[in-house]
């Protein structure tokens, strides 16, 4: 087979089974092999029954020495027992609704059985095993991998397909690093790594072979990183604005002082843009940390040195806010700012393009609508990004080439520890705004189960007869039998008909039509909607300073810069504002993951804690910054690593800027195909 042929086609997958991989990601024969496992269980040393000890995953080699008893607890649920034993004791294995095991045992036979074993008054009881005949390997008596699956496909099924997928693509890995890179990292070669990450013969070798797949990804990243930076700094001469339009003029009218943090980051900005080199800058400031104010002084400069500004940001509603903000300190001035989103009017879109063409328009505010190629400058001098992760490099480009060399300005509420942002955003320079305005309040943050609900709703109902309003945020849109988590059409349907139904309350989700979503914010946002039910579409957005109190249903369900961002959509007006996270489960990372959120309203605190607590996931996934999804770091794991092969693509870069030497063919072979047209080398 080749990589690239539909997964459907490995031995064992076929049409349904195909389906199911798809949903995890996996589409043909590469994203098979590629797809690692999350960790790995060593069941190839067995230990003798007596030697076990409570609460422990263990290997037995163990004979039946009773048969299988079915025991009917109630209708739909029966427990298995049966005693086994070895030379030196007995244990009783218990399964669950599994009838089809009652023949599959026979006596005086030797089995091997892995699970986890409880140890009461010498008793020893092990609960739902795997199980191989001794003479067998296949579940048992070696290393396993263990991978995230669907409930539909079951470890040994997907283990098995992958075992398939590697005998299939045998002759087809061929190496993607260059040789003097193996041999000056001690890595080993890519066939065996991936092999061994699968299925390793000992612990060492899967380390072995991790090491080299992390190495892989994250000198990829980095030296696409720096030649992306290239680009920008090699030979290209940007616009340098004028030093006699000061900041200063806007700042000294503001009705509120700047921070101390904001004022440095304004330094930094000006410096950038009185240089005759493009500003790449990423700005980076917790949720509410005056990051707007910033963009609207930049664009001042900009259009006080004749030219146009860009401000581009996820959402609608989010565009006409930042266009009341710039008018508010900008008109008195005498610059006139737009607002272009997709549902305008034609005649009226047409109008703005011919204006903003002939440069009657000096700052345009706008959603993704601005990256369509209808929409001319005429000097275009400034281009800001606000929420990056919604955009990433491409747009970010794409947007950048409608001036000629334009400074740009990307800000984001997403924390990301400055160590791994300084390496991540290893095209742009980075700036912090580490405090908050003097008047923003602490917003009080509470972690509940299930049986508080009754108080969780009263209290909703005390701050509404109060005057304030209410976001309640799911994780699910509808409802769905393999997740067991609250939807926000269950949810509504609830609230509206029964809990809450003397108040006026609407849903939100990401499925519904733009303008629907923007209508139904305007009303909340008017106050015409008491109770908000919503997916995370609202993590980023509308300023409801009326808003007080955010519910987070399956809070477990978020990584912890999410809920950060969720939280932050109140606190906003001069009210006390409350976050309220309902949970389920015990586990020692969901309870743990609860406290943060409870202890802290400093989100690089809060992202240090999620990148520890929960690895890289989503948190810098392809969403975040529009580079591919590590399939095998952990950026908190692998630190050292990443400090490693960001100095290696370092000295390449500075050797070879293009990646040209016949060394080094291997490397942008390996960049196009990642990154593709985003990255231009």
């Amino acid at each position: 087979m080749k990589l690239e042929d539909n997964v459907q086609f490995v031995k064992g997958v076929g049409e349904a089974r195909a389906k199911l991989l798809n949903r995890l990601g996996i589409f043909n024969l590469k994203d098979l092999i590629t797809y690692y496992p999350r960790n790995h269980e060593d069941r190839s040393i067995p230990k003798k029954i007596c030697e076990v000890t409570d609460g422990e995953e263990v290997l037995i080699e163990a004979m039946p020495v009773t048969r299988v008893a079915e025991i009917r607890i109630r209708k739909g649920m029966t427990i298995l027992k049966m005693n086994v034993r070895d030379d030196t004791g007995v244990c009783q294995i218990t399964w669950f609704n599994q009838s089809y095991l009652k023949s599959l045992f026979k006596p005086g036979e030797y089995y091997k059985f892995y699970g986890k074993v409880s140890v009461k008054n010498g008793k020893v009881e092990m609960s739902s095993p795997v199980y191989d005949k001794l003479e067998n390997s296949k579940n048992t008596g070696r290393i396993i991998p263990i991978y995230p699956t669907t409930l539909k496909m079951p470890q040994a099924t997907l283990r098995k397909i992958i075992e398939n997928g590697l005998q299939a693509a045998e002759s087809e890995v061929y190496e993607t690093l260059p040789e003097y890179i193996k041999k000056d990292y001690k890595l080993c070669d890519l066939k065996s790594a991936i092999s061994q990450i699968h299925f390793p013969d000992s612990l060492d070798s899967f380390q072995v072979a991790r090491r080299r797949l992390v190495f892989e990804e994250l000198i990829t990243m980095q030296l696409a990183l720096l030649a992306l930076k290239n680009q920008y700094t090699r030979d290209v001469r940007g616009i340098t604005f004028d030093k006699d339009a000061k900041m200063s003029d806007v700042i000294n009218m503001l009705p509120f002082p700047l921070t101390k943090a904001q004022a440095r980051v304004l330094e930094e900005i000006d410096k950038d843009m009185e240089s005759d080199k493009p500003m790449n800058r990423l700005l980076q400031g917790d949720v509410g940390s005056g990051k707007t104010v910033l963009a609207i002084i930049s664009a001042y400069k900009c259009v006080k040195s004749g030219y146009q500004a860009a401000i581009m940001v996820p959402t609608g509603i989010l565009a006409e806010q930042h266009l009341e903000s710039f008018n508010e300190i900008l008109t008195s001035f005498g610059i006139r700012s737009e607002l272009l989103v997709s549902g305008i009017p034609k005649k009226k879109k047409d109008d703005i393009l011919t204006r903003l063409r002939e440069g009657e328009i000096d700052v345009v505010i706008g959603t993704h609508a601005l990256l369509q190629e209808n929409v001319v400058f005429k000097n275009l001098g400034l281009v800001v990004t606000d929420e990056q992760h919604r955009f990433g490099v491409r747009q970010r480009s794409t947007m950048a080439e409608k001036g000629n060399n334009p400074d740009v300005l990307v800000m984001t509420a997403t924390p990301i520890p400055r160590t791994l942002a300084l390496i991540l955003y290893g095209d742009l320079d980075i700036s912090i705004i580490d405090e908050l305005p003097p008047n923003r309040k602490p917003i009080d943050t509470f972690a509940v189960k299930k049986n508080m609900e009754d108080r969780v709703n009263l209290f909703i109902k005390q701050n509404i007869d109060e005057g304030r309003q209410v976001y309640i945020v799911c994780p699910l849109v509808e409802e769905n039998e393999e997740i067991n988590a609250k939807s926000v059409l269950e949810i509504a349907e609830k609230y509206k008909n029964e809990v809450f139904k003397e108040y006026s309350v609407e849903y939100l989700h990401g499925k519904m039509k733009p303008k629907e979503k923007d209508a139904i914010m305007e009303r909340f946002k008017d106050g015409e909607i008491d109770i908000l039910i919503s997916t995370t579409v609202i993590e980023v957005g509308v300023n409801v300073p009326n808003s007080s109190v955010m519910v987070i249903e399956n809070a477990e369900r978020f990584g912890l810069a999410q809920l950060h961002q969720l939280r932050g959509r109140v606190g906003r007006g001069g009210y006390k504002s409350y976050c309220i996270l309902k949970y389920n489960g015990n586990s020692d990372l969901i309870v743990q993951r609860m406290k943060v959120m409870v202890s802290t309203n400093d989100g690089f605190v809060i992202s240090e804690k999620d990148l520890e607590l929960r690895g890289t996931g989503e948190f810098f996934g392809t969403k975040q910054h529009g580079l591919p999804e590590f399939k095998i770091v952990n950026l908190f794991e692998d630190l050292p690593e990443l400090k490693n092969a960001q100095a290696v693509a370092m000295k390449i870069i500075e050797q070879d800027p293009k990646l040209e030497k016949k060394e080094n063919v291997l490397f942008r072979k390996m960049i196009d195909e990642k990154f593709g047209d985003r990255i231009e080398i």
